[in-house]
């Protein structure tokens, strides 16, 4: 490449904008994240400034008279809502059939062949909220050593236990057991150890928790970078969701505060790539939890961030705002995530400032655009580059 060029993807986790075409196939209808965090009193001058508010569908609000950014929104092709097929789409890779899940908890016989692999014993097995299950199982988990497993309406394993009645390395080997025990039918998205301390009722999960994600079942924009190269910088729990396939450096981060602040570190470094940061409080404490000024605080404190941000990038740095689904923690009628389009803000010094995008099918977009920028063959993902619409 001629310049030194670096892209910041930013998934913003869970801020759609708007129902979906097919919300209703969802049971999502009338769901719009980013307006609940809004009427809540978020604060977004810089998401305004790059054109948040110009793109189809904001009529609620005003838009911006002349935006720094290009701006768009995408649907989702993948018959899914949730975090592992979401960013597997923006990396490239649309799943036509969705991950499993199971309202009614997993088959008697999972939950025997985990407790002949784990030799505990297995309570819960049904969906549940993760704060929830510990006020209702978490004095008998302690008692009797037994493992708190449970799913949700994403498609996933969960295993909760207290540190100091299940050692953290042994909850992660259950983890990997379970990983390796879910395949065909029963193989989720994701397992996830939720660990736990403190004494009834005031437990608290720790900082430990891990995902082990099911592998991307081709490669993705990840492998195509790397193998082309390029840094690919995984900030968050996008190691996680790709199950380190592609990665070539991981940071692991507390939180969205903290993801903010590696973010704005690696400003400062020399890589030539992809910088892909999850920023995951939006969806997994305010989101689900239905806590509307909790999101609302967390999208001014990442409106903060840009404006310190744009400012300081570099004459060949990208940086792309999106999200993988909605979570509107206004919709009460679930707590699961929603079935909604998401944005998709691009800004820098060889971006056509005011481009607007419409109106895409296939978070692909993304990846091909990166790649395109990033000048690696992307013939093999889905989705279509925008990069000759808003080069400036």
């Amino acid at each position: 490449m001629e310049d030194n060029r670096r892209l910041f993807l930013i998934v913003l986790d869970s801020v759609g904008i708007g129902e979906a075409p097919d919300a209703a196939q969802f049971g999502d209808e009338g769901s719009n994240t980013v307006r609940a965090a809004v009427e809540a009193g978020a604060d977004l001058p810089n998401l305004r400034r790059l054109g948040l508010f110009n793109i189809d569908g904001m009529d609620w609000t005003e838009p911006e008279a002349a935006p720094i950014g290009a701006f768009g929104r995408m649907r989702e092709a993948s018959m899914g809502k949730d975090t592992t097929i979401g960013h597997w789409e923006i990396a490239g890779v649309v799943s036509p059939k969705p991950l499993p899940t199971f309202p009614d908890g997993f088959p008697p016989e999972i939950i025997r062949n985990f407790e002949k692999l784990t030799g505990r014993k297995v309570i819960c097995n049904k969906p549940y909220s993760g704060t929830q299950l510990l006020l209702d199982y978490g004095r008998e988990h302690v008692e009797t050593g037994a493992l708190m497993v449970y799913t949700s309406a994403d498609s996933v394993f969960q295993v909760a236990a207290h540190e100091d009645i299940v050692p953290i390395e042994e909850l992660y080997h259950d983890c990997e057991l379970a990983r390796e025990m879910l395949t065909g039918d029963y193989a989720v998205g994701r397992v996830i150890a939720r660990p736990f301390v403190g004494e009834y009722p005031n437990y608290t999960r720790t900082a430990r928790r891990h995902d082990y994600s099911l592998q991307p079942p081709r490669a993705t924009m990840l492998d195509l970078l790397k193998e082309a190269g390029r840094d690919v910088i995984a900030v968050g729990k996008i190691f996680d969701i790709f199950d380190g396939q592609g990665v070539t450096e991981k940071i692991k981060t507390t939180g969205n505060t903290n993801g903010i602040a590696f973010t704005k570190a690696l400003q400062t470094r020399d890589f030539e790539g992809l910088a892909f940061v999850n920023l995951v409080d939006f969806d997994m404490l305010y989101g689900h939890r239905r806590d509307v000024p909790g999101y609302a605080a967390a999208a001014t404190e990442f409106d903060r961030f840009l404006a310190d941000f744009i400012p300081g990038m570099r004459e060949g740095d990208l940086l792309m705002i999106t999200a993988d689904h909605g979570c509107d923690p206004s919709y009460t009628k679930t707590t699961d995530h929603t079935r909604e389009y998401v944005p998709y803000l691009v800004c820098g010094k060889g971006v056509k400032a005011g481009t607007d995008l419409g109106t895409k099918l296939c978070f692909g977009t993304i990846a091909q655009t990166i790649c395109e920028y990033l000048e690696v063959d992307a013939s093999t993902l889905d989705g279509k580059s925008v990069w000759q619409e808003i080069r400036a």
